[in-house]
């Protein structure tokens, strides 16, 4: 009866070390895929502009704030590009300095420094910088979408 009693904590011991390398192991690929999310977000807005990457990348319930005004679900982020429509050239580039992920993997967030610059009708160029911070949730599809900018 001892030696089984100590074989049943030698196997529970074993079984929860093993357990505690995979989800590091999950964690690392969830922030990998974070991270891999957000380049491609950031090159589709140098690419091919700020709002095909904000519509791209935002979920369903997206929720942002600009202006001192909250902006609610992919509707409402396309109305307000509408409203907005720059004819400035704008451009839009960043990188996050943080990235995290919670232990269920079903959220995660960056934050970092940003970097907006547009030419007004003069030709002159002005740029302002600012810290962002993104709300990442995975998808019903296992796609990563941000959900607060």
């Amino acid at each position: 009866m001892k030696n089984t009693s100590g074989l049943l904590l030698i196997l529970l011991i074993f079984l929860t070390a093993c357990q505690s390398g995979n989800d590091n192991s999950d964690r690392e690929k969830w922030l990998q895929e974070i991270a891999s999310t957000e380049q491609a977000f950031a090159d589709l807005a140098a690419q091919e502009g700020i709002e095909k990457a904000f519509v791209s990348y935002a979920a369903a319930d997206v929720v942002l704030l600009r202006n001192k005004q909250l902006i609610r679900g992919k509707d409402g982020l396309s109305r307000y590009f509408a409203e907005n429509a720059a004819n400035d050239q704008p451009k839009l580039s960043w990188k996050p300095d943080f990235i995290d992920v919670s232990t269920s993997g079903d959220l995660g967030y960056t934050y970092g420094k940003y970097v907006y610059s547009s030419i007004d009708s003069a030709g002159i160029t002005t740029s302002t910088e600012g810290v962002f911070h993104t709300v990442w949730k995975r998808q019903a599809d296992g796609q990563w979408r941000f959900v607060w900018d």
